[in-house]
């Protein structure tokens, strides 16, 4: 097939070296090792390092609102461990004539107990609270870095010959236990890093597409094509560590979808090595009609049937503005009936987000010190406009979150349409800087869980998509379930328990939750925990809701499946295994 040629000045991106990654990141939390809310000796909260806008300010107000929430106390603080025992990690366990083999390709291994453990998990509540303070009793046994497609094809031909079980690594995200390996699993496991494979491979500027290695991370990716002028636009929370390859296995979306689209809408070819052989369509087009996509077998497959090497994929030139906005209603459901509105007249912005108001009232506590006497000011006269001139209740309101891109005029012209829509819901304009920071506050939120569990807070999200019409009532009944279920378990403080409806279709939403609670008193905290969330997947089903909108399914959730797609379509995913890879060797036992 005929390869565009690459644009001037595209260099391949140097990555962090594989075996260096723990150097940059935690090993036992989310995110990098300088970026943690800590509380300072005044008792404050604050955010350290300095990668995000948050960093080295003090949030004056969180101490608060956490023992308010939660019950919890300074006083009461956990230890995690504070670096891996090497002792407790599981013996690397592999043959002398697969390592001979391997050697001879030139491919980079580690049989590292750092090197393994770092890759032997997602970012699952119960995956960390084991780091935290125990271990896996099961981890890769080696670690191999290919370099290329060639070099995952000479892998998996090894992992044939030697019957290995190979388990693809990206990004490390996965928040479904999907990284988790089998403990009944005998066989040496390899973990197949895709780190290496970061680069961009060509830009066509006519078709508007890129070949790009599987293994790049999502900022990487959107970093090198702004040098060229353009975009994917594929955002999701986790866009700092995820990688393509993890978006094409678990069919992810990104905060930017209304403009953009799913990774589905996204993808031109994809090239995936599996033990039959390589699986590619024989052109770059936007659709064909030649049967069932064999995209869709190899999107959401999670690693079970092969290793995707290099996707083509559409791309964007950087929009030229982009301006943030927020608007405040006085309760959830006038802001999802002017989100139903919105998407009724296809007039979206680029993402617009609803949270309810214990999501409000937490992204509030999260607000950073004010240094200005006027900016100070100027808030405390929006709040009394908000909630005394127009009677909104602060224990009510709700807030959306805006963002638009695109040429400056028709970004103005957008804007005015949404906000025209958001007043017949009885909404007031917010204002940019909320905007800005609910996005800003994305990429920090998830650093929090640590901080949680450091004073017996153990928390969670979740996710599903829902029709409008449901909307409402599943929101409603999975928070008081969680409330009810924690409860009944025993729980001794009130759980939070809140959602927020994240992007918007036609046909539906999809809806967010985030669940925690002080955990002090109980003994066994993940087995509650997992009860409870059970229980809340169990609601969200019940309430016509997804099984996964994003997330994925792995082993977390794999025991709906059957009630989610049939019996049928259970063996119909079942039929593209057994053919494609009938000894199992990619093993991780995710889906089915």
């Amino acid at each position: 097939m005929p390869k565009p040629q690459r644009s001037p000045g595209l260099k391949p991106f140097q990555g962090v070296p594989g075996g260096r990654r723990q150097e940059l990141l935690k090993w036992n939390g989310w995110g990098y090792n300088d970026s943690k809310f800590i509380f300072n000796k005044k008792g404050q909260a604050e955010f350290t390092g300095k990668r995000y806008r948050l960093g080295g300010m003090v949030l004056p107000t969180f101490k608060e609102w956490m023992e308010k929430t939660f019950g919890a106390s300074l006083d009461h603080k956990t230890t995690s461990r504070a670096t891996l025992n090497v002792n407790d990690v599981p013996p690397s366990i592999v043959k002398e004539e697969f390592l001979q083999d391997l050697r001879a390709t030139k491919i980079s291994y580690s049989q590292d107990a750092e090197d393994r453990v770092f890759r032997a998990h997602g970012h699952c509540l119960h995956e960390i609270f084991i780091l935290r303070e125990g271990m896996f009793k099961r981890v890769p046994d080696i670690v191999v870095w290919p370099v290329c497609h060639e070099d995952v094809v000479k892998i998996v031909e090894l992992a044939c010959k030697h019957n290995l079980c190979i388990i693809p690594f990206g990004g490390g995200t996965s928040v479904s236990s999907a990284l988790e390996c089998p403990e009944e699993e005998k066989r040496t496991i390899v973990s197949l890093d895709t780190s290496q494979m970061n680069r961009i491979l060509w830009i066509d500027e006519k078709n508007l597409t890129a070949c790009v290695e599987a293994g790049i991370v999502g900022q990487d990716l959107e970093n090198q094509l702004a040098e060229s002028g353009f975009c994917t636009g594929h955002e999701p929370d986790s866009m700092e560590f995820s990688s393509l390859g993890g978006w094409v296995a678990t069919r992810a979306s990104g905060m930017k979808k209304t403009i953009y689209g799913n990774i589905e809408d996204m993808v031109i070819h994809i090239k995936m090595v599996t033990p039959r052989g390589i699986v590619e369509k024989n052109c770059q087009v936007p659709r064909m009609s030649t049967g069932p996509d064999i995209h869709h077998f190899i999107m959401g497959s999670e690693g079970t049937l092969g290793v995707v090497t290099e996707v083509t994929i559409k791309i964007r030139p950087v929009p030229e503005y982009q301006k943030y906005g927020s608007v405040v209603f006085p309760n959830f459901e006038r802001g999802v009936a002017c989100l139903r509105e919105v998407a009724k007249q296809r007039c979206a912005p680029a993402s617009i987000r609803l949270v309810d108001n214990a999501q409000f009232q937490f992204g509030h506590a999260l607000k950073p010190q004010v240094a200005s006497i006027f900016t100070s000011f100027l808030d405390g006269l929006k709040k009394f406009y908000i909630t005394k001139f127009k009677g909104f209740d602060p224990n009510i309101l709700c807030v959306a979150t805006l963002l638009f891109e695109g040429d400056r005029e028709k970004v103005l012209q957008h804007e005015k349409q949404v906000y025209d829509i958001a007043t017949k819901f009885g909404g007031l304009a917010a204002g940019e800087d909320n905007g800005q920071r609910g996005y800003m506050l994305t990429f920090v939120i998830a650093y929090l869980r640590d901080l949680g569990l450091d004073y017996y807070v153990i928390g969670e999200s979740f996710e599903t998509s829902v029709p409008w019409d449901r909307v409402l009532d599943l929101c409603r009944n999975v928070k008081e379930r969680i409330v009810r279920e924690c409860k009944e378990k025993g729980v001794q403080f009130a759980p939070l328990s809140t959602c927020r409806v994240t992007q918007t279709y036609d046909a539906g939403a999809c809806v967010y939750f985030y669940f925690a609670f002080n955990y002090r008193g109980i003994s066994d905290p993940i087995h509650v925990y997992e009860q409870i969330e059970r229980a809340a997947r169990e609601e969200i089903l019940a309430n016509g809701g997804s099984l996964s909108h994003h997330h994925g399914v792995g082993k977390l959730r794999k025991r709906w499946m059957k009630e989610s797609i049939s019996d049928v379509g259970l063996g119909m995913l079942r039929s593209v295994k057994e053919y494609v890879d009938p000894n199992n060797i990619f093993g991780n036992k995710n889906l089915l």
